[in-house]
């Protein structure tokens, strides 16, 4: 085989492997919101890096570890249900072991019997640790409905 055409090769291969993995973090997230519409944070949990840390949409501080997360999500879903949330022109970066996405959201429910609806912006950043992508760290902000 030619050098060129081996070369070329090697691109469309490096390429598919790139938008694999791009996929393989969209699908993640919405397997993470899945779990959380499904009341499963058994599931959820599963997807959380132990060192997780997150700027949430109206936290003063940023929010540190795994157990944080998974105690305040327990605590929203006690009170919250028929939640629904959809991503919009997610982008992906991959760099080896570390991912990132950038999105827009819209979601929506009902919480302590009233219905609510948000978007936002978002980005989270996964680790690839025994060839699973977990979510190390979010930070979101809400925009104007």
């Amino acid at each position: 085989m030619k050098p060129t055409l081996a070369a070329f090769f090697l691109l469309i291969h490096l390429s598919l492997c790139a938008q694999t993995q791009e996929e393989e973090i969209k699908n993640t997230l919405v397997d993470m919101w899945d779990a959380i519409e499904k009341n499963d944070l058994e599931s959820y949990a599963q997807f959380i890096h132990p060192d997780f840390t997150q700027f949430g949409e109206t936290d003063p501080v940023l929010q540190t570890g795994k157990a944080a997360e998974i105690e305040g999500i327990k605590n929203w879903l006690k009170n919250s249900s028929d939640i629904h949330t959809e991503m919009i022109d997610p982008k992906v970066t991959v760099k080896g072991d570390v991912a990132w996405i950038t999105y827009y959201w819209s979601d929506k429910g009902l919480t302590s019997g009233q219905v609510f609806t948000s978007k936002g912006k978002s980005t989270r950043i996964f680790v690839k640790e025994n060839n699973k992508w977990l979510c190390i760290h979010g930070h979101y902000t809400l925009l104007p409905n």
